[in-house]
């Protein structure tokens, strides 16, 4: 069977958890992603099997009030959007063990030029090639693993830039990387494992810390990262960055343009993502009338796409 998670999973650590699952038409799943995106519902994923053409709409929750009370918003949302659900969704509580079991079956090792992101469960068993480095991951732990789309777009992104830099005689430890919005910190994790020796992750939701800290501490990290509370306002206040990016909404994005851009350093880049493919153009357009000349390029991945600018 091949299965495709949409959307990005919420964090839960060490606990007993309830889950929610309900199918929904194959054709729906889009839809489905889409409005879990809109109403920013982090909880709920959508589950594809691209070879039976069948999809679930899952929800993992803390407790079964918490899950109750989720599937009583979600439902009307999804029926505005014109997704159909198929039965009675089956509620069931899952423990810690559960919960990560399940995701083993999802999540598997990938490699992006010298950088791998591989399952902390593989670790005995996975090679790395000489010159290589690796960030272990465990989705049992953490607001996403660098499997989404628009994770996947900014760590592209993050290793060409840093192999251009460094061709061009560019010594990458003295830049600022600033990941702002961290999630889980994988972005910044993975520029200190590349070479960036002045990394910053903020967030406003204090979880995310924690969770990115742990991540740190997975990898043997710590203390290289600074990660901390903060918002696109307050999160800037130590400085510019060489490196800065933002994988958050693009209706997020368009809001803050400003603080973004005003956050790069001259000759530094801002890699925004979390952007629908069908949202570009609005999110290009918006930026290039706050900062006129710096150079736009964009990548599609799937239905995301990301958007890249380089201050002159």
């Amino acid at each position: 069977m091949e299965l495709r998670w949409r959307g990005k999973a919420g964090t839960f650590a060490g606990m007993a958890l309830f889950e929610i699952k309900t199918e929904i038409p194959f054709t729906a799943a889009e839809a489905a992603d889409n409005t879990l995106l809109e109403h920013g519902l982090e909880n709920w994923s959508v589950l594809e099997d691209v070879i039976v053409q069948r999809a679930w709409l899952v929800g993992m929750f803390a407790d079964e009030s918490e899950a109750t009370q989720a599937w009583a918003t979600v439902t009307p949302l999804l029926v505005d959007a014109g997704v159909a659900i198929v039965g009675e969704p089956v509620r069931r509580s899952l423990g810690d063990a559960d919960w990560r079991d399940s995701y083993k079956a999802h999540f598997h090792a990938w490699q992006f030029g010298r950088l791998h992101w591989v399952p902390v469960w593989e670790r005995a068993t996975f090679s790395l090639p000489p010159g290589d480095a690796v960030l272990w991951l465990d989705p049992g732990m953490a607001f996403g693993t660098g499997n989404h789309e628009t994770t996947r777009l900014c760590v592209e992104r993050l290793v060409t830039l840093a192999a251009e830099r460094q061709r061009a005689g560019v010594e990458i430890a003295n830049q600022r990387v600033i990941d702002a919005g961290c999630g889980s910190g994988i972005l910044a994790l993975s520029a200190a494992l590349l070479g960036y020796r002045d990394v910053a992750g903020f967030d406003n939701d204090l979880e995310a810390v924690r969770v990115s800290e742990e991540n740190a501490a997975l990898n043997g990290l710590e203390g290289n990262v600074q990660f901390r509370l903060g918002d696109l306002v307050t999160g800037f206040a130590d400085g510019p960055g060489d490196v800065v990016f933002a994988n958050i909404l693009a209706n997020v994005l368009i809001q803050y343009a400003r603080e973004l851009t005003a956050a790069v350093a001259p000759g530094g880049t801002l890699i925004l993502s979390g952007i629908l493919a069908v949202e570009v153009a609005q999110v290009q357009a918006a930026f290039a009338a706050v900062v006129p000349a710096w150079r736009q390029e964009s990548c599609v991945m799937g239905e995301w796409s990301d958007v890249l600018l380089v201050r002159p």
